[in-house]
This record gives structure tokens, sequence and C-alpha cells, in this order.
């Protein structure tokens, strides 16, 4: 299960990566140090736009964690486009670093594997959206709540970075547009938003925004996509495009 939860993760290479990018002077460093371990001081020093720009002009390897460029990024395009809440674009920046790694284009409750650990159908080894919401009808409350946001997740994250694909199948195919996909997502981030699980876990207003703004987000993200990622020319991200045929 995705949690908003970007921020509390980074690690001490994201802290160093910060500091250097920020800092001019060795004052300026032990100054940055303690501002960055208030929380509403860090939130502040995390939206300055050197980080953004360090980040795309990085040509090799660069001492992040996933979570930290995720979140970077995805707050940077979220803003632009108004979408100003932190929570979600914790949510965003989790679910980018979650799905762009391929055991997390598996179903909830399968392994990396390929083994199914829960009764949940599938098609030549794959998951699909069709399924997953066939799956829906014979799920217990909680198994629900996993599949609606694993079904959201799904439609935001193929939407958002694989617009244009999506959009090829349709106009070659026949298969169903972005359109549809976002209807899905908006659908089961809504279901999901007032289930149990999310009240317990304090996903209940992410989960009601995700909804809400869903195309808005969508949109974001295809400019994050366009502009800024290379998922689109990853292969093993790219089979993922299965789960939404």
């Amino acid at each position: 299960m995705i949690q908003a939860n970007c921020r509390a993760r980074f690690t001490a290479a994201d802290f160093d990566f910060i500091v250097r990018t920020l800092s001019t002077t060795p004052r300026d460093e032990v100054s940055l140090v303690r501002l960055l371990t208030e929380p509403d001081t860090r939130d502040q020093v995390l939206d300055h736009e050197r980080l953004v720009a360090a980040i795309l002009s990085h040509n090799g390897h660069l001492a992040i964690s996933p979570q930290c460029y995720f979140y970077i990024l995805a707050r940077y395009v979220l803003r632009q486009d108004g979408l100003d809440d932190r929570q979600l674009c914790d949510y965003v920046g989790s679910l980018l670093d979650q799905f762009s790694r391929t055991a997390q284009l598996l179903a909830p409750g399968e392994s990396a594997a390929g083994a199914p650990a829960t009764a949940l159908p599938a098609r030549g080894g794959v998951t699909y959206l069709s399924d997953l919401l066939l799956a829906l009808q014979t799920a217990s409350a909680q198994q629900a709540f996993l599949l609606r946001t694993h079904v959201g997740n799904s439609a935001l994250f193929f939407t958002g970075i694989f617009r244009e694909a999506i959009d090829r199948r349709s106009q070659r195919r026949g298969a169903p547009d972005c359109a549809f996909y976002e209807e899905i997502g908006r659908t089961n981030f809504h279901a999901a938003a007032r289930h149990e699980v999310a009240r317990r876990c304090g996903l209940s207003e992410v989960l009601d925004l995700l909804a809400a703004q869903f195309r808005a987000i969508r949109l974001a993200l295809n400019k994050l996509a366009d502009r800024l990622l290379n998922l689109d020319d990853d292969p093993a991200v790219g089979a993922g495009l299965a789960l939404i045929v």
C-alpha cells in the first residue's frame, strides 16, 4: 500500500545533497542543517527551484534516494499547476517511486517472482485492471480497499507517464482512451477514501484529493514525463502497459 511519506523517508545522502546544492558558504551549511530539522522550514527549503535545477542538470549518477528525486520533481510540476498540497505531493512522489520498480507493476498480494499470494485472477502471469475490478465482487473489505487503491494508483501512473502510448493504442486498436482510465481511477480513489483502512492510515483526505483532482494531477504528470523523466524509454516499465488493456 502506498503511503504519503516521501519526506519521512529522506536519507542522510538526500540531506547532504540539499545542503551542498543550496549553500554557498560554511555558515550557510550550518544554517541549512538546522532548518532541515524543523518540518515547516524543511518544507520551504525543499521547494527551492535550485534543487530541481540540480537534479535536471546532473548527467551522471545522482546520489540521492528515489523518494527524494521523485518528491522534488512531483512537487515542482504539481505546484506549477496550482496543486500545492504537500501530502498530495508526498503521495504522488511515493507512487512514482514504487511504480517505477518492476515489482510494483504486479497486483497487491503478488510476489516479485509472480506467484500470487492471494486468489486474484491473472492471465499469462499478468494481472489486468479488468481482473482487479472483477475481483472486487468477491473481495473482503480490506482486500477491496487494497484493490481500489491499486486500481487508482495504476490508472494515475499509466495515464500520467504513458499518455502517448495509451493514445496510440486507442487510435490504432480502438482501446480505451485516457478519459476512460481517468474515470476508473477517480471512482476507485473516491471509494477507497471512504474505507475504514483509509481513515485508520490517515489517507482519507489525500485519496479524496486524488479523486477530485485526478485529471489535473494526470496532466501535471504528463508534463513531468514529457520534459523531465525517461520512464517511457524503459522496456521493463513499459511492459506494465499490459496492466491497462
